[in-house]
């Protein structure tokens, strides 16, 4: 399944967010968020400031609630979401992006439209019925979420990090169960 930019970079955005949580906090500073905002291309209001960064950490549980939810436990949570910001999709080409979907004016406060761009994709991924593409970490003791947009759906790790712990911890198990000659 193919999803469009907007929708994809909504997807791993929300994911950043609700890993950031995980130990160590990675979103404890404004300089991190200001990170956050470069790195998916945020537009609109920023404040910058110490209010706005908590504003977000305290998003973080309500998008890990949404991603990780069933797929008809997701739709009323995407629509209190849509309801609560008084969503009004319109069309929007702005830098490099080309026509997409906007539902909350650039003026609102950066939380409420990170809210409703992940309700917005995630609009897409239950109608597609494309839940499994959102999953928990494979990883002992990680609960980091994956967002698996690859082709064969193979994603089961929610970082590098978590992947390379793996594949160390099994090349040691391997180790142990090879006898020594």
């Amino acid at each position: 399944m193919d999803f469009t930019h907007d929708t994809v970079v909504a997807l791993q955005a929300a994911t950043a967010l609700v890993n950031s949580a995980e130990e160590p906090d990675t979103l404890t500073e404004v300089a991190d968020l200001d990170a956050v905002w470069d790195e998916f291309g945020y537009t609109g209001r920023r404040d910058g400031d110490v209010a706005e960064l908590e504003a977000v950490r305290a998003l973080r549980p309500a998008l890990r609630s949404l991603l990780t939810a069933e797929r008809d436990e997701a739709a009323p949570m995407v629509n209190t979401l849509l309801a609560e910001a008084g969503a009004v999709p319109r069309l929007a080409r702005h830098g490099e992006w080309d026509w997409h979907l906007h539902a909350i004016d650039d003026d609102r406060p950066l939380p409420d439209r990170i809210a409703v761009e992940t309700a917005m994709a995630m609009i897409d991924v239950i109608r597609a019925d494309e839940l499994s593409r959102l999953a928990l970490c494979a990883a002992d003791g990680c609960e980091g979420l994956v967002l698996d947009l690859s082709r064969n759906r193979s994603r089961r790790f929610c970082s590098t990090a978590c992947t390379n712990r793996e594949a160390a911890a099994a090349y040691r198990a391997r180790q142990r169960a090879t006898p020594t000659g």
